[in-house]
């Protein structure tokens, strides 16, 4: 086979040949993993006749096509389109119609060839030609429908145009330079006095109440995306099952109304379940399992009462579910459907874990045998959509407690960068996915090894030809009862490390995405939405990137940790983008004392995630030699006790160190300080450590202590009034 056909096609499909790794060093991709993309995106290389075909059939297709699909546009831009015709058609007079998302209608007669000729192709022995055409209009921002009609009105072609603003929304507060602190939690580790062994909607309005008396301005969360009910212990929140819906599991039972119901209290008050709930409150780690066996019990007698009462009728609550399933369209219905039919096939001892192993007829969302099951399990395709419709309740009165507190961004959410091979968001999409591929990254400093996150990748062709729908169901749905969200994995936007099936995660390759448009929709959506946009740009992150993220209005993510000189030293905060949010560390990283003490490296030795003991005595002297500059610039900038030691090996972390670290975020240029609760609790247990899935609880460690206790803290009260004091400074310019 001629290697320069795949290498074209390759380029052709966006599949990069070189990058630059996190050091600074030129790699190349191996022919092998540029060959098994293409194969994943649903490419045959072992015939190249066959092939070849594909590739023609392709670009026949496109040419028998007289609009693309799609186009964004930003505000104020000339709009130019392009049209392919049969060269017969060329001197037609045609009609372009747009009828505009506030519901105006606007039309121009063109005639092809008065544009600019840009390419010409013999299809099926026709010639067809390419022109530009200006489109004379100003449309409003939106999602507009593009139509292309014959003299007799006959609709030849339609396409959507999206016209977007120029940045993305910026809180007025925010916009007139005042620096904000707040801090971030995985929702499911708070302990309370009241929840059911994980961390629910109730427990966060607590923790926004008693932040804001604090002086903090926003809440960050882990992503609370859908998961598998039927499967609890699949609790990675950044492998979910649905990106566009909530995990049912947040939901405080006792806040429904119903909960009150005789059987319900019968049930709740029982010896055995008391029994088990304060098992579950009292144990260290969550037990997802567990959690999800006893509300399940009380959500299914709540149910029942319910839909008894309320959804057969016409009464408020009924429009008001009716209204939410509406809204929630054939994505919602979906995930209903999947969370029933795992659960069902679980009950029938049959493997379950994900599509991929249910039966044949079973295997996507739009087959016959779907449409028996949903007719016969109805109901408790019903009971899935009352969860998802009582989690957006209570998740928006969260919402709108940080609004009374007049807290400027109040929640802020996180988008994860995908889904599992076995979710309900691929079972009703297949099209949109390579499934014989994942998205991971390559050798980096926090994963020496390159990383593979199990998560199929949407095919960027596949996406454009939707028009860009999933993904703006996934802007949009991710920016409702919050006031900002962060992306992670923000380069997805442009870029995303593709990992063949069978291969280590260092043998991949990144795939290019239309950035541009991506932008333009997350711009648009977030200002409809009136929600910031930070994005998680770390790891290996072309400059250019950031530059255009930033002139989009989204804000960077700094680590102190990674904001290192060349020589070693450590940036001041002082010194990072306005538009950033700053951070100390994240949910991929040691707590500070566990950093303090290297004890991420001495698990990660347990763990065999090194490859070599020259490695980790490597990580050691590195770490040792960081801890000293950071020592240094501690020091300098007076932001520890002057009694406080100046030689590492004679300082451990303490209460004073901490506090000083999270002092000096807070005189920082950063718009934006977050900061983890688990700093503020002196934990050393990491949430989460890369690279590993069951050799490590990840995803499943609880705060130390319950949320009651966190803020009638004295010292804490004194570190958060220091925060407030010393962002007041920065917003001033002191």
């Amino acid at each position: 086979m001629k290697v320069s056909l795949t290498d074209q096609l390759a380029e052709l499909r966006g599949i990069e040949s070189n990058y630059i790794d996190a050091w600074g060093k030129p790699m190349e991709v191996e022919p092998q993993s540029k060959h098994r993309i293409l194969e994943a995106m649903g490419y045959d290389l072992k015939d190249e006749q066959q092939l070849q075909h594909q590739i023609q059939q392709e670009s026949e297709q496109a040419w028998l096509e007289p609009l693309d699909p799609v186009m964004v546009k930003r505000q104020n831009e000339q709009l130019v389109i392009a049209l392919r015709l049969p060269i017969e058609l060329v001197n037609d007079e045609m009609i372009l119609r747009i009828h505009t998302e506030q519901g105006a209608e606007v039309e121009q007669r063109v005639v092809a060839a008065e544009g600019e000729l840009i390419d010409a192709a013999h299809i099926q022995d026709g010639e067809f030609q390419e022109y530009l055409i200006d489109v004379n209009q100003s449309l409003e921002l939106g999602y507009h429908q593009l139509s292309l009609l014959a003299e007799d009105e006959d609709e030849i072609a339609s396409m959507r145009l999206i016209i977007a603003p120029q940045a993305c929304y910026k809180p007025e507060a925010i916009d007139r330079g005042q620096k904000v602190w707040g801090l971030s939690v995985q929702l499911y580790c708070l302990r309370s006095e009241h929840n059911w062994g994980i961390g629910d909607f109730s427990d966060l309005c607590y923790l926004l109440e008693q932040a804001a008396e604090q002086g903090a301005h926003f809440v960050g969360l882990n992503p609370i995306h859908a998961l598998y009910p039927a499967n609890p212990d699949a609790c990675s929140p950044y492998a979910p099952s649905s990106r566009r819906w909530l995990n049912f599991i947040y939901l405080d039972v006792t806040a429904i109304d119903g909960f009150e119901q005789p059987e319900v209290q019968k049930l709740v008050n029982s010896s055995e379940f008391q029994a088990r709930l304060g098992h579950l409150r009292n144990v260290d780690y969550v037990d997802y399992q567990g959690v999800t066996e006893l509300k399940l019990q009380a959500l299914d007698l709540l149910f029942e009462h319910y839909n008894q009462q309320y959804l057969k009728g016409n009464t408020r609550q009924n429009r008001s579910f009716k209204a939410f399933t509406e809204a929630g369209g054939e994505s919602l219905q979906i995930l209903a459907c999947y969370d029933a039919l795992q659960e069902h096939l679980k009950k029938q001892g049959k493997d379950y874990w994900g599509w991929p192993v249910f039966p044949k007829g079973l295997q996507e969302y739009h087959l016959p045998e779907v449409a028996k099951f949903r007719k016969a399990h109805g109901q408790r395709i019903k009971f899935y959509l009352f969860l998802q419709w009582q989690a957006a309740l209570q998740l928006e009165k969260a919402h709108k407690l940080a609004e009374q507190k007049q807290m400027c961004i109040g929640i802020y959410r996180d988008l994860a960068v995908g889904v599992s091979e076995g979710s309900a968001e691929i079972w009703g999409n297949k099209a949109l996915y390579a499934t014989d591929a994942s998205v991971g990254a390559p050798p980096d400093i926090l994963g020496p090894l390159g990383q593979d996150w199990g998560l199929p990748p949407m095919d960027p062709q596949q996406l454009y030809r939707q028009q860009y729908q999933p993904v703006i169901d996934l802007f949009r749905s991710n920016m409702q009862s919050c006031g900002a969200l962060r992306i992670d994995h923000v380069m997805a936007l442009l870029r995303l490390w593709w990992v063949p099936k069978g291969n280590s995660a260092k043998k991949g390759s990144y795939v290019y995405y239309p950035v541009d448009d991506l932008l333009g929709i997350l711009a648009l959506e977030s200002q409809r939405n009136q929600v910031l946009v930070i994005g998680e740009d770390l790891g290996t992150v072309p400059e250019e990137i950031r530059q255009t993220l930033a002139s989009n209005g989204v804000y960077s993510y700094r680590v102190f940790f990674f904001e290192q000189a060349e020589d070693g030293g450590f940036f001041s905060p002082g010194h990072y983008p306005e538009q950033s949010m700053a951070t100390l560390t994240t949910h991929d990283m040691p707590t500070l004392t566990g950093y303090w003490h290297c004890l991420d490296l001495e698990l990660g030795k347990s763990l065999d995630l090194y490859p070599s003991e020259e490695i980790l005595k490597e990580l050691y002297d590195s770490r040792h030699d960081n801890k000293q500059r950071i020592l240094d610039t501690l020091h300098g900038h007076g932001s520890v006790p002057e009694w406080m030691g100046r030689y590492v090996e004679q300082v451990g972390m303490s209460k004073e160190l901490n506090h000083g670290l999270q002092l000096h975020m807070a005189t920082g240029s950063s718009a934006l300080l977050s900061l983890q609760l688990e700093d503020w609790l002196e934990m050393d247990k990491p949430v989460n450590v890369p690279g590993t899935s069951s050799e490590y609880p990840n995803w499943q460690r609880k705060l130390s202590k319950p949320l009651e206790s966190v803020f009638s803290s004295e010292a804490l009260q004194g570190l958060a009034r220091g925060l407030t004091e010393r962002r007041q400074n920065a917003s001033d310019g002191e």
